[in-house]
Formats: structure tokens, C-alpha cells, sequence
């Protein structure tokens, strides 16, 4: 009976063994955003949001796969209290308004095994564009110590903030902003 079965299965698939979409549930301890922008000139303003929430779908053998990404855009933080209260405001985030920062995609670029870049679009106070995050570092294996499967990554883009309308103090604060994120991710039964 099993010998029937598995021919089955093999004339089913061509003789290629399927692997399923995997869901991968983001680890907020260890999922961080940030970006960088310059401050007149003279320095640059670096800053994170500490809350994020979301799923990523991996098929590895089929390179496909989807993700969904939500923020909490009043999780914002900069080392200076007074800044991060100005960020949150209306000139820039506007968090009362818009109180989360979505990305989401379905076009994620392999290179063989390894994961490149993923395009999708990016919901920003209160627009929608597409953004192509470059994905610089991605693994996947077993956690050494929750031994269950795991991700992770880190992915960067540059934007131009004035796209979705947050354009307070241009050109004297920097126009291109610069994000780089940090995610990881576990693997649901």
C-alpha cells in the first residue's frame, strides 16, 4: 500500500518532490526599522520604530511567497525624547493621523536559494507606493534554542520622503531617506 501510494504521488508531481508555502510569524524582539535622513547638512537623524507585527510566506522551492508588515508608527523612537515627540507630529509622521506604516508584497526575487530583493508597496502616512527593499543578508535554518524553523534578514531601500507627503523643512532636512530593516521570523505549525 505505501509502495502505491508514493508512485502515486510521484506521477502526481512529475517525480519532483513538492515542498508547501511555509508561514513564518515576525518576532517583534527581533524585528527593527529604522531609517536614516540628514539633519541640515551636518549630521544624520537616525531613528526605529520598536513595535512591528506580520507574516512572511516562503514556497523556497517554487521562489514565491508573500509578506505583510504592520508598524506602529507611534513606536517610533530616536535616542532624544524631544526629537522623537517632533518626529510623531503632524510636520513629519503625523501618528495621531496615520498610526501605521504598512508594506506588503508578492514579488520576491530569488537568486537560486538565496532571497535578493522584494518589491510591494508601501502605505505611508496615508499613501501607497511600490518600493524595492534589497535584501543584503537571508537565512533560514533551525533556531538553536526554540528549535523550530526560522528566518531571517536584512533589507534596506533609499526613498523619497516628499512621495508620501512628508516634505516639513525641505529641502534643509534631507529629501532621500534611507531604511534599512532587521527582521526575523518563525515558522507556525
Amino acid at each position: 500500500m505505501k509502495r502505491r501510494l508514493l508512485a502515486l504521488m510521484l506521477l502526481t508531481t512529475g517525480g519532483v518532490a513538492v515542498a508547501a508555502p511555509e508561514t513564518y510569524v515576525i518576532d517583534d524582539t527581533h524585528t527593527l526599522p529604522t531609517f536614516e535622513v540628514s539633519h541640515l547638512g551636518f549630521s544624520t537623524t537616525r531613528g526605529s520604530f520598536t513595535r512591528t507585527q506580520g507574516t512572511i510566506v516562503l514556497d523556497r522551492a517554487a521562489k514565491t511567497g508573500r509578506i505583510e508588515v504592520t508598524i506602529d508608527a507611534n513606536s517610533l523612537h530616536t535616542a532624544v525624547p524631544k526629537l522623537t515627540e517632533h518626529l510623531k507630529n503632524p510636520d513629519f509622521f503625523d501618528v495621531a493621523k496615520y498610526p501605521t506604516i504598512t508594506f506588503k508584497s508578492n514579488q520576491l526575487e530569488f537568486d537560486g536559494d538565496e532571497l535578493e530583493a522584494v518589491t510591494g508597496e508601501l502605505t505611508m502616512h496615508g499613501v501607497t507606493r511600490p518600493v524595492t527593499l534589497e535584501i543584503t543578508h537571508f537565512v533560514c535554518k533551525e533556531h538553536p534554542m526554540k528549535k523550530v524553523p526560522h528566518c531571517g534578514a536584512d533589507a534596506e531601500a533609499t526613498i523619497r520622503r516628499s512621495d508620501w507627503g512628508i516634505s516639513a523643512y525641505s529641502p534643509a532636512i534631507g529629501e532621500e531617506v534611507k531604511l534599512k530593516i532587521q527582521v526575523e521570523a518563525s515558522k507556525q505549525p
